[in-house]
C-alpha cells in the first residue's frame, strides 16, 4: 500500500493535477466510461444486489453521469478566486479566496450503491484538483472489480488508483498519511476511520446513516380519506422511496412512520395497494425489487422478526426466501419500541407504523433519539413545517417527498451528530476537498509613522472607524490630522 500511496502523491507534487486542462480530461473519462461499459454495470449491479437495469440507470449511472456532467460544465468557475472584502484599516490592499486542493484522498465506497457512491466522491476530488486512492466495498465484488479493472482505462492511472480487498486492506490503508478521508457506511466503521485519521490529524468527511423517521400528517379536509389525491400521492412516494432504492437499504430511506391513530388504517391500506402495484402481489410474484446483499445482512434483517413480539405486530408480508436472499416487503404496527428494529437502523424492507395522539407529539418522538440523516414530513400544515424545521436536528429535511434530496446538486448532502460528518453534492463537492486560502495582497504607497506625540490617539481612533467603516468618522478624522500637520509645521 505504501507504493501506491507513494506513485499518487508524487504525482500530486508534480503538479499534474492542479490544472484545469487535467480535471476537465478525468470529468470526461468518467463520462466516456459510463457510456461505453453501461451494459457492464447493469449486469454487476445485478449480479452483486439483483437490480433491475431501470433501477441501475436512476441510482447509479444516471446519479453519476448527472454529477461528473454538472463539474465538467462548473469546475472553471468554482476553481476561479473569490474577491475578498478588504476593510479600510487595510488600505490600499486587495484580498481573494483561492480554493487549492488538499492532495491525495482516499475515498471508501459502499456496497448498497457500489458505482454511484464510489464515482460522486471521486467527482469531487478530481474537480478540485486532488489525486485519489478509491477503495470499493468487497461486498459487491462485481462492481469492485468492476471499477478497478475500468477506472485505469478512462482516468490517469498515476493520479487515480483503484484498490481492492477486505478488512484487512482497509486497515492498511489507513495506517498511511492521507489528506483527506471520505467514508460512506455504517456509525460503528465510522469511528474506526475517524480515530485512525486522528492520529495524522487528516480531515474526514463521513456519510453515515441512522433512523430516518417519515411523518405522515393529515392531507385531506374531507372523510373520504382514501380517494384524497394528498394522501395517495404521500403514500405512493413512502412506498418508492422505501422499496425502491436497493430493497430498504438505503441511508436515507425511510427507516419507520409516524402518524396519528385516526389515520393509520387508511395510510396502511393505500401502502398495501401500492406496494402490490409497484413490486407484486406475494414474496413469488416479486419483481424490481433489489435483494439483500449478503447472508450475514439476510439474517441480520430476519433476526428484526423473530423477536415474538415484533413477529406479532406485522400486518403485512413477512415472507423471506433465504435462498434468494430476499425479503417481502413488510409493514409492521406499533413493534415495541425497546426492540432491536426500533433502536436499531434497519437498513432492509420492513416498515414500522407508529402511531400517536397528535402528530406534533412526532417531533418529541425523534428528538428522543440520535440525529438522523433525513426526516420526512408530509403534511399541508404551515405550522407543523416550522415547527420541525425549528425544533428538529437532521442532515436533511424534506417536506411531502422522500429521498430526491439526495439528487439536487445545488444542496449539500451529509450528516450531523451521529448521522455524519461533512457534506458534498455539487459545489460542495468541490468545497470539501479543497482548502480555501486566504490570499491578501498589501501595497508598499502609504506607511505612516508615529512622529507627533498625538500619533498614538490617532492611530487608535483610526482603527477603531475602520473596523466599524465609519467613514464621515474617518474623513473628519484624517482633516483634523491634517489642520495638526500644519499647526506643527508652523510651530
Amino acid at each position: 500500500m505504501n507504493g501506491v500511496e507513494e506513485e499518487v502523491r508524487n504525482t500530486f507534487r508534480s503538479g499534474r493535477t492542479r490544472g484545469v486542462a487535467w480535471r476537465k480530461a478525468q470529468l470526461q473519462g468518467i463520462l466516456n466510461l459510463l457510456a461505453e461499459k453501461e451494459d457492464e454495470i447493469f449486469e454487476a449491479l445485478k449480479q452483486d444486489l439483483g437490480k433491475h437495469p431501470v433501477e441501475s440507470y436512476r441510482d447509479e449511472v444516471g446519479v453519476a453521469k448527472k454529477s461528473a456532467a454538472n463539474a465538467l460544465c462548473c469546475v472553471e468557475k468554482w476553481m476561479a478566486p473569490q474577491k475578498g472584502r478588504i476593510p479600510l484599516v487595510f488600505f490600499p490592499a486587495r484580498g481573494a479566496v483561492v480554493s487549492e486542493p488538499l492532495g491525495v484522498a482516499l475515498i471508501f465506497a459502499s456496497w448498497n450503491f457500489p458505482i454511484s457512491l464510489a464515482l460522486d466522491p471521486v467527482i469531487g476530488a478530481i474537480s478540485a484538483g486532488n489525486a485519489v486512492v478509491l477503495k470499493p466495498s468487497d461486498l459487491a465484488p462485481k462492481c469492485s472489480s468492476f471499477l478497478a479493472n475500468t477506472i485505469p482505462l478512462y482516468l490517469d492511472p498515476e493520479a487515480i488508483k483503484v484498490v481492492e480487498g477486505g478488512k484487512d486492506v482497509a486497515e492498511e490503508l489507513l495506517q498511511l498519511k492521507w489528506d483527506k478521508i471520505f467514508f460512506t457506511g455504517s456509525p460503528q466503521v465510522g469511528r474506526v476511520i475517524m480515530s485512525a485519521a486522528a492520529k495524522h490529524l487528516t480531515p474526514v468527511t463521513l456519510e453515515l446513516g441512522g433512523k430516518c423517521p417519515a411523518i405522515f400528517d393529515n392531507l385531506s379536509n374531507s372523510s373520504d380519506l382514501q380517494c384524497n389525491v394528498g394522501f395517495k400521492v404521500a403514500a405512493k412516494r413512502i412506498v418508492g422511496a422505501k422499496w425502491g432504492p436497493c430493497n430498504g437499504q438505503a441511508c436515507i430511506g425511510i427507516d419507520y412512520v409516524l402518524v396519528e391513530t385516526q389515520f393509520a388504517s387508511v395510510l396502511i391500506e393505500l401502502l398495501k395497494k401500492f406496494i402490490k402495484r409497484f413490486y407484486g402481489e406475494n414474496l413469488k410474484t416479486l419483481e424490481n425489487l433489489s435483494r439483500i446483499v449478503n447472508k450475514h445482512h439476510f439474517d441480520r434483517v430476519y433476526n428484526l422478526l423473530k423477536d415474538p413480539k415484533v413477529a406479532a405486530s406485522v400486518i403485512y408480508g413477512g415472507s423471506v426466501d433465504e435462498e434468494n436472499m430476499l425479503i417481502e416487503p413488510t409493514i409492521l404496527l406499533n413493534p415495541p419500541l425497546d426492540a432491536d428494529i426500533m433502536t436499531e437502523e434497519i437498513f432492509g424492507p420492513l416498515l414500522p407504523i407508529i402511531t400517536m395522539n397528535n402528530i406534533e407529539e412526532s417531533i418529541q418522538f425523534i428528538n428522543s433519539r440520535e440525529k438522523p440523516l433525513a426526516i420526512y414530513a408530509f403534511t399541508k400544515n404551515d405550522s407543523l413545517k416550522e415547527k420541525i424545521l425549528q425544533e428538529t436536528s437532521s442532515g436533511s429535511l424534506t417536506f411531502n417527498d422522500a429521498m430526491v434530496q439526495f439528487i439536487c446538486d445545488t444542496l449539500p448532502f451529509g450528516g450531523v451528530g451521529q448521522s455524519g460528518l461533512g457534506r458534498y453534492h455539487g459545489k460542495f463537492s468541490f468545497d470539501t476537498f479543497s482548502h480555501e486560502k486566504a490570499v491578501l495582497h498589501r501595497s508598499f504607497l502609504i506607511e505612516l509613522e508615529p512622529r507627533y506625540p498625538p500619533w498614538n490617539n490617532f492611530k487608535m481612533e483610526f482603527v477603531r472607524l475602520a473596523y466599524n467603516y465609519d467613514y464621515v468618522g474617518l474623513v473628519l478624522l484624517l482633516l483634523g490630522l491634517r489642520g495638526l500637520f500644519r499647526t506643527n509645521r508652523s510651530q
